[in-house]
């Protein structure tokens, strides 16, 4: 894969440079190689889903420049300025929150945003004050039993309300387009789709008066993992098949985030501390060495939602000498800067480490870089990216007040 190449290669040559340089500050290392081929995956596995990228997932202007080139974006206001100051036109951008504050749905308004979700009548009141040309989607819950992050306590609207809503909305003569659902974030179950598509399909065949609907969006929750990505991508497509054939008029759009992006990012941390400890061995005989090591982020910055990462599995890269196989592994608690004796990042077996190694963490930009803060005055990590000739020249990028390798 020429784009983990890269990232590799800049990787090893960074962190003895900063080792040098006696720099300790954490940095990613973005490969918008890897951005583009997802979209190239993408483009194989979902022919006919038109991704909006969700912003929210990671906000780095690269990346937005990168998938702005590819594709269409979905934002929400504050970052609704960024998305149109590198040329992301009103139309390529959906407000898809179905509860917005009076002021930005004014905002959105303004700046010719005209797409937005709504599943609920108060917020149809707002909108109908705020933006009444606004061409809206409705969002429905659906089944999110099976995904890590679930969504669906907190937005959509259930079958039984959906007429009413649609009513209604016509009532306030409101344009509604469509359809929205999402199964929520790391969906585990690929019949989720399918089960959400039909229920789509249901609100489409009762046909309520006043509104042609043409517009359906299967939302995100799409892995950044091949296999679960292959498998989820084919139940959808099968359903779009049988419920939403090419023919039948109607337009699929999709969320996707985590999916762009979650490969493309590694986290490198810097061990500025360590302590040994005394632990109860496993096995009963003696005491145990236990090690514990603080590293420059933490709860308060990448890894802030750590359930997003359950399946974390950190390595070492040493400025000064390489990790042997045949080393031991020690019980290691790896702890984050801050004062907060909350910042426990994980428990893991490791070689022992050593003040300036660094530990890497691939397989990290969903939800890392725009949830980071600077509490307790620890810095934000520096992000360097790297990009073959060949993309770049293909993406026609701009690289003003931007790193790249």
């Amino acid at each position: 894969n020429s784009g983990l190449l890269n990232t590799d290669l800049y990787i090893t040559k960074l962190i003895p440079n900063n080792y040098l340089q006696g720099s300790e500050v954490p940095f990613y290392v973005g490969n918008l190689d890897s951005v583009f081929e997802k979209h190239q995956k993408w483009q194989t596995l979902l022919p006919r889903v038109t991704p909006f990228y969700a912003v929210k997932c990671n906000n780095n202007l690269a990346v937005l420049r990168t998938l702005s080139a590819l594709e269409q974006v979905l934002t929400v206001p504050r970052e609704l300025e960024m998305v149109m100051s590198i040329g992301v036109t009103p139309d390529k951008i959906i407000y898809a929150h179905t509860t917005k504050p009076q002021s930005h749905i004014r905002y959105a308004c303004a700046q010719g945003v005209d797409m937005m979700t709504f599943d609920n009548e108060e917020e149809l009141l707002k909108i109908t004050r705020g933006h009444p040309n606004a061409k809206l989607l409705l969002r429905i819950a659906v089944d999110d039993s099976k995904s890590q992050v679930k969504l669906s306590t907190k937005f959509g609207a259930t079958l039984g309300t959906v007429g009413s809503l649609l009513k209604r909305a016509h009532e306030l003569d409101l344009d509604v387009k469509g359809v929205s659902f999402h199964v929520g974030s790391l969906c585990t179950d690929s019949v989720a789709y399918r089960r959400a598509i039909e229920e789509v399909h249901h609100v489409f065949e009762q046909r309520i008066i006043g509104f042609q609907l043409d517009l359906l969006d299967i939302g995100g929750g799409f892995s950044g993992h091949e296999l679960e990505m292959v498998l989820n991508s084919k139940a959808t497509v099968w359903a779009l098949d049988e419920f939403f054939p090419a023919d039948s008029g109607v337009r699929v759009i999709a969320e996707p985030g985590r999916y762009f992006v979650d490969s493309a990012f590694t986290l490198a941390l810097n061990v500025f501390a360590k302590k040994k400890v005394w632990s109860l061995p496993i096995n009963g005989n003696g005491l145990d060495t236990m090690i514990m090591y603080y590293v420059t982020d933490g709860l308060y910055g990448a890894f802030g939602d750590i359930k997003l990462y359950p399946d974390i599995k950190p390595f070492v890269l040493r400025p000064h000498r390489s990790v042997e196989s045949t080393e031991p592994r020690y019980q290691s608690v790896i702890w984050g800067p801050t004062c907060d004796s909350a910042d426990r990042i994980m428990d893991v077996w490791m070689p022992e480490l050593n003040i300036g190694d660094w530990i890497l963490v691939d397989n990290f930009g969903a939800y890392t870089i725009p949830m980071s803060t600077d509490f307790n005055g620890f810095e934000k990590p520096t992000i360097y990216l790297v990009v073959t000739p060949q993309i770049w020249k293909m993406l026609n990028l701009k690289v003003s007040n931007l790193r790249f390798g």
